[in-house]
């Protein structure tokens, strides 16, 4: 917990202890449990209660959010009666003893998702997610009017990043810009008619933001640092995207195996939501992810030559190049065309 100033200080704090209802004096033990691009993760046994929660700190926000930690708290509490995201428990994004905003949540068992065994598993989650009614009084979700525009914005948001830095290479940009100007080409003339049904989306569903136990056992969405008030298709589009797959794996998935996996999808929404063209919009917005893909590697590429990045992910720096490489690029141009 050393890494980050005064979090030792703030688990032992009345107002935190209080909250949770732990002992007045510090009895557990905080223990690196996993850390991403944002956030660090440290896990715990409530000494009361002996359950494992989880604390999540927040080092930084995606979206641009001065409340980051509170609007993930937001959805996860949206989304509780699911039974498919973590419980949350508690937050304190006012930063006035730290710098990063904290929240704490339940502990979920389970591993990544195996995209050769488990999409049957992340259709019925995604489903039971999917089909949660959000209140028409909600207001703190962010809900693009435009989601296919709204994409290729972030897209260009990110990718300036490596645009305007001299470590890029020269050949790179002009392949991401190649990519771009098409992607704006197809947003602007596609016919796909709007959503009639919109929900909590994730946005990201990379394969160890699934935690899955197994058929007929409890299977997990988490990780819900940019969720949306949006298109289910647009969760689909991610899932599938060969920039997803390929994140944490080395898995592009075949058309058969995207088609297979839509079909499982359908009959787990049961009539739940109206679905009707979701085919469609899903494969537009499988396209445009694999440039936010590889628009946020560009960008996170420079992000990890400064030398005061807080979080260093070896295996996420391994990547960014791979994307980033003449052969990957490629591959996505001859996808984007099919």
């Amino acid at each position: 917990m050393e890494r980050i100033e005064g979090l030792k200080e703030y688990v032992k704090s009345t107002a935190y202890r209080e909250a949770l209802d732990l002992p007045k004096k510090q009895e557990e033990e905080y223990t690196m449990l996993a850390q991403g691009e944002y956030n660090m993760n440290y896990s715990f046994i409530h000494p009361k209660t002996g359950k494992k929660l989880l604390l999540r700190v927040n080092c930084g926000s995606q979206m641009h959010l001065k409340n980051q930690i509170e609007y993930e708290f937001h959805a996860l509490k949206l989304l509780e009666e699911s039974e498919r995201t973590p419980k949350a428990f508690y937050v304190d994004g006012s930063k006035k003893y730290l710098d990063h905003g904290v929240m704490v949540m339940e502990y979920l068992p389970g591993r990544a998702l195996d995209y050769h065994t488990d999409l049957k598993l992340a259709a019925e989650c995604l489903a039971d997610i999917h089909s949660v009614r959000i209140p028409e009084t909600e207001t703190s979700l962010i809900c693009p009017e435009n989601p296919f525009i709204a994409i290729l914005e972030e897209c260009e948001e990110m990718v300036k990043t490596y645009m305007e830095s001299p470590l890029g290479k020269d050949k790179t940009k002009r392949k991401i810009r190649e990519l771009l100007d098409k992607a704006w080409g197809k947003a602007k003339t596609t016919n796909v008619e709007k959503s009639p049904y919109r929900c909590c989306i994730n946005t990201e569903l990379n394969s160890t933001n699934f935690l899955i136990g197994g058929e007929n056992k409890p299977n997990y969405l988490i990780d819900w640092e940019k969720p949306l008030l949006g298109d289910p298709a647009q969760d689909l589009g991610h899932l599938l995207a060969p920039t997803t797959t390929f994140w944490k794996t080395d898995v592009i998935l075949s058309a058969e195996e995207m088609d297979r996996f839509l079909e499982i999808y359908l009959k787990c929404v049961e009539n739940r939501f109206d679905t009707e063209g979701i085919k469609e919009r899903t494969k537009v917005f499988l396209e445009i992810t694999c440039l936010r893909g590889i628009t946020w590697c560009a960008m996170a590429w420079v992000q990890y030559q400064q030398p005061d990045k807080l979080i260093i992910n070896e295996s996420t720096y391994r990547k960014l190049e791979d994307y980033l490489s003449d052969g990957f690029l490629e591959k996505i141009e001859i996808f984007l065309e099919q």
